[in-house]
């Protein structure tokens, strides 16, 4: 591909809920202009841009891929994001680095929870974007409908610039209401198009739409209304102008309609990309921060700037390695080059500069402000830091990362696959951001964390084909405490006499509980040496050695004061292991005393469904224990917050999509702890005993 000026590059996203035929649609674009030789299908695994081996096993985008065409003398970069909940962190990551997006409304099922998510951050990150309605040759395609789902839904004012010739079974091609003239498309997949009159039975729908369209894109500028005011029309060249400003700006959304699997539209919107979507020219200029001063700085998207460029994603080839793919704002990027990461402060050797073309890598030897571009074998650089020129240094601000909303313990299948999994999950979380992992204190358990269940599972698929990591997914095991409710005074006494020198340390304790979160406190009331200086720490630690092990079930005793005020010692028999033993011994039989209880985890949930399934979902928050706090109306759905015991919500994920049809979204973190019901109580203590049995 040649070099091109920086006004004709489209950094374009195809965003989406999940099935609406973004990857179709990102086919048949590249099948116009060129880039491949025939139109693949994810139904049949041939999707240019599905093209890892869960994609292809799920028929579904897991992550973006990128590829570009030429059009009309126009470079574009085309991003095929994921749309289902579990993927859709990547989309928002990538969306921060582009300029321009087509979104995609399907004509069957309109507008989807996600949809409204996407659509929110191209809102947040101030992306202009047309809208085509997809699927207008399936079942039950209405296309007015969903434009008026983008209204209600989005808030979004959509214009439509084409209308269909037909729906379902007659869907055969569309018109052009800006020109006035019908387009009619073969069945054939080929995307070329007969112009001619529109038919008499669409005249006068066609007439009314132009007129709305006409008016609303009258408004994009003072001068554009003003002519309107005056002649009642708008010129062609008039109206492609205003639909310009209009979109650049925003105020509204023009809306175009086809077949992505059939190739319908597709080249119409082609054209409408290159005429009415922006330029990197045409956005603000990147802002960043200096990184010693913080202060504000910004770069223009100009080859004489200093070099700057933001990683939005990180992937892992078996065969490249590690290849980081960046967004160019400003400057110049050379082959064997050396740049400076400015979020890390240290610097990287550039090597050969790639364009992505699908899962293929096509090589060049510079990229210019605009450009998206991919590297490898960087050694320090993860998503959402900068690299720049080292004389100007600037840091860009990420996207804000979502947060993972479901937990598993993972357990590796061999001795062999244990030595792996940390490096193994390291380059993972390289890959993706929202996968976290820690090794829970309390149970041992080493957990995974991600957007779902279907996101955790496509990860250990991964560590077994990229790293060669075997392991299993299990349901974490509850992090539980144990407390007390009452105050004791007790005697930890220990004496032992075997032959030669014996072991002795004698300690009174009063353990008292204390208010919920304030841990354990060791209160020294030792007075006239009964007990010498130097055994009290051992008394201290085998305390807290003994509350680690629990007492009722195994967890950990938490929030109790013990005060020592009182013991005695040996002159030749007392030593630190032996107070250690005796503090312990004195600890356990104040739990025995003091009226152990357990508490349990409590999480804050907010829960995001649709109006229709909210009765369900509090319902079902009810029936697990949960207290819903507040509800907040959203356009045609509902935000429940609510405190739950963690218990109940470890596989919710999968229950909330059963009960919304997968239009439901929910975030949990934690909250606090609360003690137990008894009668639960009495079944983990019995669970415990009986694991212990075994």
């Amino acid at each position: 591909m040649g070099q091109y000026d920086t006004s004709k590059l489209r950094n374009l996203g195809i965003i989406a809920h999940g099935g609406a035929g973004k990857t179709s649609l990102s086919e048949a674009i590249l099948f116009n202009a060129g880039m491949i030789d025939r139109l693949g299908r994810v139904d049949d695994g041939t999707a240019t841009m599905d093209f890892e081996p869960e994609e292809i096993k799920r028929k579904i985008s897991i992550t973006s891929a990128l590829d570009h065409c030429e059009w009309n003398g126009h470079s574009v970069h085309i991003v095929d994001t994921p749309g289902y909940g579990n993927f859709i962190a990547d989309t928002r990551a990538c969306m921060r680095a582009l300029d321009c997006a087509v979104v995609i409304i399907s004509a069957i099922s309109g507008i989807k929870a996600q949809t409204e998510d996407i659509w929110g951050w191209a809102n947040e990150f101030e992306i202009p974007r047309v809208a085509f309605v997809n699927k207008m040759d399936r079942e039950r395609a209405n296309f007015l409908r969903a434009i008026d789902g983008m209204e209600k839904a989005l808030g979004a004012r959509g214009v439509p610039i084409q209308m269909p010739i037909g729906a379902e079974d007659t869907f055969a091609g569309v018109i052009d209401l800006i020109h006035m003239k019908a387009c009619f498309y073969p069945k054939d997949g080929s995307g070329t198009c007969t112009e001619g009159e529109i038919p008499a039975e669409y005249r006068d729908e066609a007439a009314r739409l132009r007129e709305y369209m006409v008016e609303i894109v009258a408004e994009a500028y003072d001068a554009l209304t003003e002519k309107y005011l005056d002649s009642g029309e708008l010129t062609v060249e008039e109206i492609i102008d205003g639909l310009r400003v209009g979109t650049m700006r925003n105020t509204f959304t023009a809306v175009l309609c086809g077949s992505a699997v059939q190739n319908i539209g597709v080249r119409q919107l082609m054209d409408a990309i290159c005429d009415y979507l922006p330029s990197p020219l045409d956005r603000t200029k990147a802002v960043g921060t200096e990184p010693k001063s913080g202060a504000m700085i910004e770069r223009a998207p100009d080859e004489k700037e200093p070099f700057s460029a933001l990683v939005f994603k990180t992937t892992s080839d078996p065969f490249t390695g590690k290849i980081t793919i960046f967004r160019i704002y400003s400057g110049v990027l050379n082959s064997d080059s050396t740049i400076l990461n400015s979020t890390k402060g240290i610097e990287e050797r550039i090597g050969q500069i790639y364009e992505l073309e699908g899962k293929k890598q096509h090589p060049i030897k510079q990229a210019v402000a605009g450009d998206i571009v991919a590297v490898a074998k960087l050694k320090e650089t993860v998503t959402g830091d900068t690299l720049c020129d080292a004389v100007k240094p600037i840091v860009y601000e990420p996207a804000q990362q979502l947060q993972p909303v479901i937990s598993y313990a993972i357990a590796p299948k061999t001795k062999a696959d244990e030595d792996k999994i940390h490096n193994a999950l390291h380059r993972m979380i390289e890959e993706e951001p929202t996968l976290q992992s820690h090794r829970d204190p309390q149970t041992k358990e080493f957990i995974i964390s991600g957007m779902g269940q279907v996101h955790l599972e496509v990860i250990v698929e991964k560590l077994k084909r990229k790293f060669g990591v075997e392991v299993v997914l299990k349901t974490p095991k509850v992090p539980y405490l144990e407390t007390i409710r009452a105050t004791t005074k007790v005697q930890g006494k220990y004496k032992k006499q075997s032959g030669g020198r014996g072991q002795y340390g004698d300690c009174w304790i009063e353990m008292s509980p204390t208010a919920r979160g304030e841990g354990y406190q060791f209160d020294d009331k030792i007075v006239g040496g009964v007990i010498p200086r130097q055994y009290i720490p051992a008394v201290d630690k085998g305390i807290q050695e003994a509350a680690l092990e629990g007492y009722l079930a195994g967890y950990p005793v938490v929030d109790f004061r013990v005060a020592l005020y009182d013991g005695s010692f040996h002159t030749v028999d007392s030593s630190e292991m032996a107070f250690k033993v005796a503090g312990s011994m004195a600890f356990k039989k104040a739990m025995e005393l003091c009226k152990p209880v357990l508490l349990e985890p409590i999480v804050n949930m907010t829960v995001t469904v649709p109006d229709e399934s909210m009765g369900d979902v509090i319902g079902d928050l009810n029936s697990r224990r949960g207290k819903v706090v507040g509800v907040e109306p959203k356009a045609n759905s509902q935000i429940i917050r609510a405190i739950v015991p963690m218990s109940e919500v470890l596989a919710y994920s999968n229950d909330l999509k059963s009960m919304t049809s997968d239009r439901g979204l929910f975030t949990m973190a934690f909250s606090h702890y609360e003690e137990l019901p008894t009668h639960l109580s009495q079944k983990v203590i019995a669970e415990t005993q009986t694991v212990k049995k075994e």
